[in-house]
């Protein structure tokens, strides 16, 4: 075994010296040493609880005959940090993440591993760090949150955003905005719709990586404790039969995720984290094996944003193994695909869709087409990325004139203040890997378009992107970025911006030849930051096309 190598033999002795401090005693030596990586803390809502879910997943070790050490890992709370510079730090935690937990396994000789995130960065930084390590280990989220509830109707992060826009639109006073505050995050877990943290949970189960209800089992119920409790002796057995995640994460597990992902119309943000895990496993995820399985894959649900039901009502329909039992008719799905409990297809015999109105059959879908769609052409040669599920029909085919803006802070404000009309498109720049730094997310302009009644009038395109929480015909990671000279950063007011996602294509109606011309008096803005940790990640991160990784 790998502890071995910090608590065996006379030379180790200084070692164990330093176990015993913390209480452990001769017997524990001889058990295998599983590492709880956790993102515990008391800043993030879907974090708040992790320490009861670290506890049960350490009692299963025990349970099994192992012995459960706990690490703590960071985590940054997307709503917290939304619309104001906080955001920049968002993204560039994954890789931290990745590193911090790879720094901690090797220094302490771990045999396997249990990961528990919850939240946006936290589940693919994990991810990365397993593919990475190749250690036998499993995973267990925190569990969503419970949807808010106000006079009959399903409340979650989105409602609050949009609310913003409404108040501003003078449609809604502040005392229904702060009755609103009050109900909308009831409790504990990571928010309620198909966000990008419950969207990663989900797919984190099409992956392989862990049991079935990982991602839709609320995070107040028992039965999330007893599925950290099974996960805890799950860790012994996958150590025993040597299971490691490179074994689980081959592309079919991938080719799963992304089916799943259509299905449920996920955030635009798997299409940032599965290149990013996919990379650290070994191999290349583009933009064009997205749109190929969301041209065969039908989009079965309408969570919020796009519709109104919770997390909480897809687990009560039978939760993620009855969605791959619907895309099992027609063979969507892997079911031989290996899974840290057997093969996905042990999950599906007994799975059963007990609500075919959140759960669509497959007969009958929203759309015969998958929930996101990468859209390209001249304004994005590399890739874009749009929630194909959640704009409105009306939406699906628009041109109109480029309202421009280098900050997400200007664009929110001109949204605000009434400055922007039905059919125009705004262009917000600068806001990439490299030119944010950090590609922030801008939850902020989505909702206050859509609380002002603008969702289905107005497009927004960005080379940063959007919450999971978003809503509209908002498309982002528009490829090359505006820092990096893409045509984004050549963009001026009133071009005119063609765009049809059936179609999967975006452009500016400009020759080639104005291009250029614009190209050569272009100059990038000043960078944002010039030192600390942004500075450095805009130095060595790739593309949102690819990833938004980090390059050697």
């Amino acid at each position: 075994m790998r502890s071995d190598s910090v608590n065996k033999g006379a030379a180790r002795a200084p070692h164990r010296s330093l176990f015993k401090a913390m209480g452990f005693i001769d017997e524990e030596f001889n058990r295998p040493l599983i590492g709880i990586a956790v993102a515990k803390s008391e800043i993030v809502p879907g974090h708040l609880h992790l320490d009861t879910i670290a506890k049960a997943a350490a009692d299963g070790v025990r349970l099994a005959g192992g012995v459960p050490v706990q690490f703590p890992v960071i985590g940054v709370c997307d709503g917290i940090a939304m619309g104001h510079e906080g955001m920049r730090y968002s993204l560039v935690t994954r890789e931290l993440i990745a590193d911090s937990i790879e720094c901690m396994v090797m220094a302490h000789g771990f045999d396997a591993m249990i990961y528990i995130p919850n939240c946006d960065k936290i589940v693919p930084g994990m991810l990365m760090a397993a593919a990475r390590l190749n250690l036998p280990g499993v995973f267990v989220s925190g569990g969503p949150m419970l949807a808010g509830r106000r006079n009959g109707k399903t409340l979650t992060l989105t409602t609050m955003f949009e609310a913003v826009g409404a108040v501003g639109a003078g449609t809604m006073d502040e005392a229904e905005l702060y009755a609103l505050e009050e109900a909308a995050c009831p409790g504990c877990g990571s928010c309620s719709g198909m966000f990008t943290a419950n969207s990663m949970n989900c797919v984190t189960e099409a992956l392989g990586m862990a049991l079935p209800g990982n991602g839709t089992i609320p995070a107040v119920m028992g039965e999330r404790l007893r599925l950290a409790k099974r996960t805890g002796m799950l860790a012994l057995e996958v150590l025993k039969r040597d299971i490691r995640p490179q074994s689980i994460l081959t592309e079919r597990a991938f080719l799963n995720a992304l089916a799943l992902d259509m299905a449920l119309g996920c955030s635009t943000n798997t299409a940032l984290h599965l290149p990013a895990i996919a990379h650290e496993a070994g191999f290349k995820l583009d933009l064009d094996l997205l749109n190929k399985v969301s041209a065969v894959t039908p989009n079965l649900c309408k969570l919020a944003p796009a519709g109104s039901d919770a997390i909480e009502d897809l687990n009560a329909a039978g939760g993620i193994p009855a969605v791959f039992k619907e895309l099992s008719k027609k063979n969507l799905i892997d079911l031989k695909a290996p899974t840290v409990y057997g093969v996905l297809g042990n999950v599906v015999q007994n799975a059963e869709n007990r609500n075919p109105k959140i759960i669509r059959p497959l007969e009958t879908p929203y759309s015969e087409t998958g929930g996101l769609a990468a859209l390209r052409g001249n304004l994005a040669p590399d890739g874009c990325v749009v929630k194909r599920s959640a704009v409105a029909p009306s939406m699906l085919k628009h041109a109109g004139p480029a309202r421009i803006f280098d900050a997400e802070e200007t664009a929110f404000d001109a949204i605000m203040t009434g400055a922007i009309k039905p059919g125009d498109v705004i262009v917000i720049r600068y806001e990439g890997p490299k030119g944010g730094p950090g590609m922030k997310e801008m939850l902020g302009p989505t909702g206050a378009l859509a609380g002002m009644g603008l969702d289905d009038k107005v497009a927004l395109i960005t080379d940063g992107r959007f919450s999971g929480a978003t809503k509209g015909a908002a498309i982002g990671h528009v490829s090359p970025e505006a820092a990096e000279g893409g045509v984004i950063g050549l963009l001026q007011e009133g071009d005119i911006i063609d765009i049809d996602i059936d179609a999967r294509t975006i452009k500016v109606n400009l020759n080639d030849e104005e291009l250029a011309r614009r190209r050569q008096t272009w100059k990038p803005l000043p960078p944002k930051v010039t030192q600390g940790y942004l500075a450095r990640y805009a130095r060595l991160v790739s593309s949102a096309a690819t990833g938004a990784v980090f390059t050697s």
